[in-house]
């Protein structure tokens, strides 16, 4: 029996680091199971961005949870299109929902949630939360396990 290859350019290459989420190219590969509700989950603990206004860093606990129809993101793929926000400038709302929105368009998952949690600078953290619709029935959603950032006291 001989394997179709899987169409996903970065995958067994080596990939420099793309200079922005606008270069960077998200790949999918088939879902081996279309015919069953399952979340795939995406950690990325140190998700880093720009201040558009200061320069400054933001870092962030990202949260992906989607449920796969035909297709699911390639993990290099998406490990270098995160990556790729490094240099960028932006908000933390547009960063998360501009990810979520992107999945989408690439994959057109069953559901698909995201969850970005900021940590603090200037003394404020800010979380951003973004689903595309409704959980269908009977998928099991697991807590996303980030806990709320509590500082010192």
């Amino acid at each position: 029996m001989s394997k179709k290859p899987i169409a996903a350019p970065l995958l067994g290459r080596q990939a420099a680091l793309p200079a922005s989420p606008d270069e960077a190219k998200l790949d999918r590969v088939p879902n081996p199971h279309p015919d069953a509700d399952y979340i795939a989950r995406f950690t990325a603990p140190e998700f880093t961005s720009l201040c558009p206004v200061t320069g400054q860093p933001d870092f962030a606990h990202l949260v992906i949870d989607y449920v796969p129809d035909r297709w699911l993101v390639e993990s290099k793929s998406l490990k270098l299109y995160l990556g790729a926000f490094r240099n960028h400038g932006a908000f933390h709302e547009d960063c998360t929902i501009r990810v979520g929105k992107d999945l989408i368009a690439l994959l057109k998952p069953r559901w698909l949630r995201i969850g970005g949690y900021f940590y603090p600078r200037g003394g404020i953290p800010i979380d951003v939360f973004w689903q595309s619709g409704k959980v269908p029935a009977g998928v099991w959603v697991p807590d996303q396990g980030v806990a709320p950032y509590r500082g010192r006291g």
